[in-house]
């Protein structure tokens, strides 16, 4: 009993001299009042996401972006500029219609792929067909010229357009089970036609355009109420479309019943030819360290079924705002802060892979980088990497950081370095200590990760000023910190698969010339 009284003293004496030393410091205790009384998520939210929009890659909206944050930075007396890194195709979506004409009129739900061909100026109309079912890849090829001057509907029409939550809540579970059963060896049958056929999605679209297809129609479901994944088009003459799930399985219904549905679809797109793709890079200068960094990172672009708005527009607006933030309660940083906005991280990280390769002399100068890019939910996971010892700096960094924002964080140490997934593994391959602040989840992977729903709305802006105030707080930490922090490796696990103990992951090169070759 004394024992269990003294370690909870202990706990209570620690909790207690890190409230004081956060209550002490002034520098937070301007974090904070700045973060909480003077917020500027809203209006950076609403001209971002509702005024600019989508951040494709290669778009006139991405190039806007870039410029629009330059000017913020500028505004906040921060030095920012956009630095090219390479070329993508450049493209510009338009307007987008999609209406049945037969056998009834109904306009439908959907739009154009990125980077989709436009169609004719008075728009495409054509009778849409399915595909068929075959034994192998040669009666694919006697079926296939049937497609000439059709619209071919390439996905699997759903079962149901219920949710499996929703499954859950109100049918029995007999009737659940079912349904997952047989859903699953439609899905099982649909991929194993795929093989027979002898093509991937990417290679049978460019097949159905080559035997004279007039576009293809799609529909990637989100599995959740009127959400779809809105990715890229795969041809380079014709149309690609996708359909919310309610109208493309009423028009598959109509093909398989023998009715022989038509849809008008005008896709007013226009190729913009080779455009240049940027990162937008701001820094405070050092004081004492300038050429130590701590870098603040998020993804800028994103794919433009909807805004952009948790993917990630709300990692950009935590960068933004902390670092004007930090202007202003900390104007005079110990090692230089610094955040890049990176292009094109959605193709393959490409804007971080360049700046790491690139600028080997910041990257060896890292003290830490924080990135933030998985939703607008509030940070509840970080690891420490696979640093060996991240939790001798980022433990006492996060200690300083108010109670109410870290009792809802795990940490992981030493964690494990990332493979992918976001732009902190292209620094965490190079060596550099980097983390990710992952967020809870809001429904992110199947209501606003890459779909026509990522838009202003989805944002919990009290979840991302806490997100604000924790990387406010961790870069002020990393900048006054008295010691470089150790790059040493742990070691790594045992991959299940090879038996052998993992290695580090190696810096790749970035795709820096997207679509053109």
């Amino acid at each position: 009993m004394i024992q269990k009284t003294s370690l909870a003293l202990l706990v209570f004496l620690f909790s207690s001299l890190a409230v004081l030393a956060q209550e002490n410091d002034p520098v937070i205790q301007a974090i904070l009042q700045e973060s909480n009384d003077n917020s500027q998520l809203k209006p950076l939210a609403h001209e971002l996401m509702d005024g600019i929009g989508p951040r494709l890659v290669g778009t006139p909206q991405m190039e806007k972006a870039h410029e629009w944050a330059v000017e913020k930075y500028t505004s906040w007396g921060i030095a920012a500029k956009n630095e090219k890194w390479g070329e993508w195709k450049g493209w510009e979506r338009g307007i987008s219609h999609i209406d049945m004409v037969y056998p009834r009129v109904q306009s439908l739900q959907g739009t154009q792929l990125a980077w989709s061909p436009a169609t004719p100026k008075k728009g495409t109309t054509a009778e849409l067909v399915v595909l068929p079912t075959v034994s192998d890849s040669m009666a694919f090829l006697r079926w296939l010229p049937s497609v000439k001057g059709k619209l071919v509907m390439v996905s699997m029409p759903q079962p149901t357009g219920r949710p499996d939550y929703n499954w859950e809540e109100f049918a029995t579970k007999a009737s659940f089970e079912k349904m997952k059963e047989e859903r699953d060896e439609q899905s099982e049958a649909w991929e194993q036609n795929m093989r027979n056929m002898g093509h991937s999605s990417r290679s049978l679209a460019s097949a159905l355009e080559e035997a004279g297809a007039v576009g293809i129609v799609a529909s990637y479901w989100s599995q959740g109420f009127g959400v779809n994944k809105i990715f890229s088009a795969n041809t380079k003459t014709i149309p690609t479309v996708d359909l919310e799930l309610e109208d493309y399985g009423m028009l598959y219904r109509l093909v398989e019943s023998g009715q022989k549905p038509q849809i008008h679809i005008v896709a007013e797109s226009k190729d913009l030819g080779v455009v240049p793709t940027f990162n937008t890079i701001a820094e405070i200068k050092g004081s004492e360290k300038p050429d130590e960094y701590v870098i603040l990172s998020a993804h800028f672009d994103s794919w433009d079924g909807g805004t952009g708005a948790t993917d990630n527009g709300t990692g950009t607006l935590v960068m933004m705002e902390a670092m004007r933030i930090l202007k202003k309660a900390y104007p005079n940083p110990k090692r230089t802060i610094l955040v890049g906005h990176w292009g094109s991280e959605e193709q393959g990280l490409n804007g971080s892979r360049a700046f790491v390769e690139d600028h080997p002399d910041i990257v060896e100068g890292v003290q830490a980088v924080f990135n933030q890019d998985n939703g607008t939910g509030r940070v509840v996971r970080i690891s420490g990497g696979g640093f060996l010892n991240s939790y001798d700096y980022l433990g006492k960094w996060l200690n300083s950081v108010p109670r109410e924002i870290t009792n809802e964080i795990e940490t992981t140490f030493p964690g494990t370095p990332a493979r992918g997934g976001s732009d902190y593994a292209s620094f965490q391959a190079a060596g550099a200590p980097a983390f990710s602040l992952s967020s809870l989840n809001w429904s992110y992977w199947n209501y606003t990760w890459h779909t026509n729903r990522d838009t202003y709305d989805k944002i919990i802006f009290d979840d991302v000023r806490n997100n604000v105030i924790l990387t406010a707080i961790l870069a002020y930490m990393a900048s006054e910190y008295p010691e470089k922090t150790s790059r040493e490796k742990a070691i790594l696990p045992i991959d299940g698969r090879t038996g052998e103990l993992q290695e580090w992951p190696t810096p790749r090169s970035p795709q820096r010339r997207g679509g053109l070759d």
